[in-house]
């Protein structure tokens, strides 16, 4: 209970600990987790950064090589050997091993291990004298493309056999006589891949986070696998084309199968590469999940402290108002044997709790024992009430059967007087089984079929009837006599408007309901009318029907009996327009044997 003595004296141990230590907790843990959010962030660029300027310098290496060893005196004279159509066979191949010892010797005293290959338009490398490289990846993506800067792959035109089994890079650029500008195949400085590789590989971030190179269109520079951060790198990728025109490094938040994601990104321009990094957002800030863990935790050992105290303080207070708090809950919902249960017992001492618990029980057992006796007394005024009503109708339907019979008799029909009789038979049998106030819709399909057989013997072609039984509601459970009287008016106003009567009987189910439906062509009904029969069965009590000698006591009847026994479950709906005919839906909760 919110204003209960316990209550207000764990409020009191909240406000004056919990609250302030929970406003301090809550404030140092939002200012430590922002600054070492930025501070991860910014480490982690820094690294990527620092890659970036590693693989700058590398770059710019090669693109240096590869202008000095173009211009060198071998490369030129090579070159223009190869021009000049007045060279000679001899001249040719002396300029060719000189430009090979020039690219040996270059590779030989270079850090890097850069290896170094030249291609002719009309004929092969400079190693291998062999056309093939006009088959491989990055001869196509450079002649269509333009694409100088190389992904990772193997070169057979190199020096030694050690060199063609490694994977390279490499930066390729148009082989051209300086002083003509003449184009005669292309000049290509490879250096090893493992040079890039070996750097990018050591960064991690967290326990699992990765960075990548990649190139514009995401595949891998380096032959990195990029194994299951494929999809999330794909992703923040096309973020950096759409998002960062005119930045050159950021961070993109992204989500990927209910999980976080942090990619850090920075741009090669030069080459248009990008290095892409990226972590579970869980593992780059573990540490201050951590720590907000452990100010948790001590939040909530602070907070189960404060309320063992609170409970040893109220205990031999609160108890038994707690306790008779309890039965009285029970109590407000008719619970009266929990009620009594939870009662608080009496203590030895008399004090004003005792008192007070010792009058409650002794009310609450009168209270129990007025209302039992009032839930009978009720019940069965409501028992005699539906009874009275259902034996409302037999005399006034077994009148009108018996007034159809004289009228087939007085017609000297005597060939239908039987069947009639037969008819009539088999709906008294049903209608004196007083042993369930439930039969089957089959059943009472089966009443009404009898019945409308009379009123065809009587009035031929007069009446049309549609019967349609869902097989589905034939076995359930409806409450006896309650469609007759409504067929029966309906065949009564109908035949009042005109020569013709045309009924329709349906059941159906719906939402979980039983929908029986009769419909007819008749006179219909005011709005007025239809207020007041609702009305009058909205009343819960069938006494005013019983006694009720006005309009519609067919439909009254019904609805009043189906109002007592399903209750609220029960819904009613009444569609009429006058001169066209009427639509009464009754709504029954399916009932199952």
């Amino acid at each position: 209970m919110p204003y209960s003595l316990r209550s207000r004296l764990m409020l009191s141990f909240s406000i004056l600990l919990i609250i302030p230590f929970t406003a301090v907790v809550f404030i140092l843990s939002k200012e430590s987790e922002k600054q070492i959010q930025s501070s991860i962030e910014t480490s982690t660029l820094q690294t990527i950064d620092q890659f970036a300027a590693h693989a700058d310098t590398l770059l710019l290496q090669i693109e240096d090589t590869g202008k000095q060893v173009l211009s060198s005196t071998f490369t030129q004279q090579w070159i223009t050997t190869r021009l000049n159509r007045g060279s000679s066979t001899g001249e040719r191949y002396l300029a060719m091993q000189q430009l090979r010892n020039f690219f040996s010797s270059y590779a030989i005293n270079n850090s890097n291990i850069i290896s170094i290959s030249a291609f002719r338009e009309d004929g092969g490398g400079i190693w291998t004298q062999d056309t093939s490289y006009k088959d491989s990846e990055w001869y196509k993506q450079y002649m269509h493309l333009n694409v100088r800067w190389t992904r990772a792959h193997k070169d057979p035109d190199q020096s030694d056999e050690s060199m063609r089994g490694r994977e390279v890079n490499s930066l390729v650029i148009p082989l051209v006589q300086l002083q003509s500008l003449s184009n005669i195949g292309l000049l290509k400085i490879n250096y090893p891949t493992s040079l890039l590789r070996g750097d990018i590989d050591k960064i991690r971030f967290g326990s699992s986070g990765r960075a990548f190179l990649l190139t514009e269109e995401g595949t891998s520079v380096l032959d990195q696998n990029l194994g299951s951060s494929k999809q999330v790198v794909s992703e923040g990728l096309a973020y950096v084309k759409a998002h960062s025109a005119g930045l050159i490094s950021g961070i993109i938040p992204l989500r990927q199968k209910d999980r976080d994601y942090l990619l850090f990104y920075r741009k090669l321009p030069a080459q248009n590469w990008i290095i892409i990094g990226e972590v579970p957002e869980a593992e780059l800030y573990a540490k201050i999940t951590d720590i907000k863990q452990t100010l948790l935790l001590g939040s909530l050992g602070l907070l189960l402290i404060v309320i063992a105290v609170a409970l040893w303080l109220s205990i031999g207070i609160t108890r038994p108002l707690s306790a008779m708090a309890r039965a009285m809950r029970h109590v407000k919902h008719g619970r009266f044997d929990l009620a009594l249960q939870h009662m608080p017992k009496a203590g030895k001492r008399q004090s004003e709790v005792n008192y007070v618990a010792s009058v409650f029980e002794q009310m609450t057992h009168r209270l129990k024992y007025l209302i039992e006796t009032e839930f009978e007394t009720d019940l069965r005024r409501k028992n005699a009430e539906y009874k009275a009503l259902l034996l409302q109708i037999n005399p006034h339907f077994y009148y009108n059967t018996l007034e159809i019979i004289g009228g087939l008799a007085a017609m000297k029909r005597e060939d239908l007087v039987m069947d009639a009789t037969e008819a009539l038979a088999k709906m008294m049998r049903y209608s004196l089984r007083l042993d369930s106030d439930l039969v089957k819709v089959s059943e009472e399909m089966g009443y009404i079929r009898d019945y409308l057989f009379i009123l065809q013997l009587r009035h031929q072609d007069s009446l049309t009837v549609s019967i349609d039984c869902d097989p589905q509601t034939e076995s359930l459970n409806i409450a006896k006599f309650i469609l007759q009287p409504l067929v029966e008016n309906a065949v009564k106003y109908s035949l009042e408007k005109g020569n013709t009567a045309e009924i329709t009987l349906t059941s159906e189910l719906r939402d979980n309901l039983l929908w029986l439906t009769v419909k007819d062509n008749g006179i219909g009904m005011s709005e007025e009318l239809i207020r007041s029969v609702l009305a009058d069965t909205e009343l819960r009590s069938g006494v005013g029907i019983l006694n009720d000698k006005g309009n519609s006591i067919g439909l009254r009847n019904v609805l009043s009996r189906c109002r007592l026994y399903y209750g609220d479950l029960f819904e009613a709906n009444l569609k009429s327009e006058l001169d066209v005919g009427t639509s009464i839906t009754l709504k029954l909760p399916p009932v199952r044997s």
